[in-house]
């Protein structure tokens, strides 16, 4: 009764407001019963990943690989609260394996409601300012979920000093080195506070130090489980390796070899919209997603070789209302080329793009904006919100 209640909502939700829905049905299955993530969990083995940047890249590589082995129940639309999770439990009730992103602040609690069989932590960085705690209490909030859980295995980036601070000593780990191309909120120890020692490894006089790895990347093969296996993603960057190398170990613990994983993740073209490309009349739109700092210096490298740029930000409530965070990404590094800046706070972007001496137009609306660009390719990069407008526009118009 309660999913056949909780399935009513979500298809009223979706017709009242073209949303998916998941939101809404795991907040009515949860209100009807709010055990009901702990109940939809039992008996199955659940892995959460989370962290500031990549969850749910990672979270779609696992499932892929985790798919090789049978049904996987996944919060694929990215609903990554305990209202996602119970959803997407729920819309596969016979899966024995679940993948669920979670958001870094509610790890917590989904944790101890699922008794998760891995958890993988990525990152740990600055985001959402006005909504998020700073770094150090994200980690001490998982630090003490994780010694909730002491049989849960860990599956951890050793290439990020939070993160290392975060799970130390912990009773299961599997270190990965899965990079950290930011370091803005990592260059003091967590533990002790002092300036860490960044030279071909890190490490902090308190005795604090990099990890050594028991999965690796070896160019674009992947060595771990005593194997080295070649792996041939189709999402572009090298922190994709990474993601898909924390996937692979998480996989592996599970039952997969690596092998069968690598195979199920090249599959992967696209991830929730993010890397696709879409023809809009005289255009070729090659889709991005960067919400914070560090995700910015990841994705700045893949910029270059684009004829022509479109930068779409907002500041809603699911993205944080603070922008400050644009002073913090190295604009400068950008060549000359013709670019836009748009979205809700178009001015915010442009300014920053001023000081930073890029040239550039402000439009509020992006598909205005996309106008003024010169026809053919053109990469758009937009954060949270921003991107899920821009994709229902596009798909609308393009009859998806």
């Amino acid at each position: 009764m309660v999913a056949a209640i909780a399935s009513v909502a979500s298809v009223a939700a979706r017709r009242i407001r073209g949303g998916e829905g998941v939101a809404t049905r795991g907040r009515v299955l949860l209100t009807l019963d709010p055990g009901a993530l702990s109940h939809l969990a039992r008996g199955r083995d659940v892995v959460l990943v989370t962290g500031t940047n990549g969850k749910t890249t990672t979270a779609h590589l696992l499932a892929a690989a985790l798919g090789t082995l049978g049904p996987v129940a996944h919060n694929a639309s990215g609903a990554n609260m305990s209202d996602g999770a119970v959803a997407a439990l729920a819309t596969r009730r016979h899966a024995p394996r679940a993948v669920l992103e979670v958001d870094e602040l509610h790890l917590a609690r989904v944790a101890d409601a699922v008794s998760p069989a891995v958890v993988v932590l990525l990152n740990l960085t600055r985001d959402q300012l006005d909504r998020g705690s700073e770094v150090a209490a994200v980690a001490t909030s998982i630090r003490k979920s994780l010694r909730r859980h002491p049989r849960t295995l860990v599956v951890a980036n050793r290439d990020d000093p939070v993160v290392v601070a975060t799970v130390e000593g912990m009773p299961r780990v599997t270190w990965v080195a899965a990079s950290a191309g930011w370091s803005g909120d990592a260059s003091l120890c967590l533990r002790c506070g002092r300036q860490l020692v960044a030279k071909h490894e890190w490490s902090c006089p308190c005795g604090l130090s990099q990890p050594q790895a028991d999965w690796e990347l070896d160019g674009a093969a992947v060595r771990g489980a005593g194997v080295t296996t070649p792996l041939h993603l189709r999402l572009p960057g090298r922190f994709n390796l990474g993601n898909a190398l924390a996937a692979m170990a998480a996989a592996h613990a599970l039952g997969v070899p690596p092998g069968a994983a690598a195979d199920a993740m090249a599959d992967l073209e696209s991830v929730a919209h993010r890397y696709a490309t879409v023809r809009h009349g005289s255009h070729e739109l090659h889709l991005l997603l960067a919400k914070n700092p560090a995700g910015w210096a990841e994705t700045l490298p893949l910029l270059k070789d684009y004829p022509a740029l479109l930068l779409v930000i907002n500041a809603r409530e699911a993205d944080g209302r603070d922008t400050s965070w644009l002073w913090d990404v190295p604009f400068e590094q950008l060549p000359p080329r013709p670019t836009v800046a748009s979205g809700d706070r178009a001015a915010d972007v442009g300014l920053r793009l001023s000081y930073a001496a890029v040239g550039h137009q402000t439009v509020d609306d992006p598909l205005a904006g996309l106008e003024l660009l010169p026809p053919g390719e053109v990469v758009a990069v937009a954060n949270y919100t921003a991107f899920a407008d821009l994709w229902r526009r596009l798909a609308v118009m393009s009859g998806r």
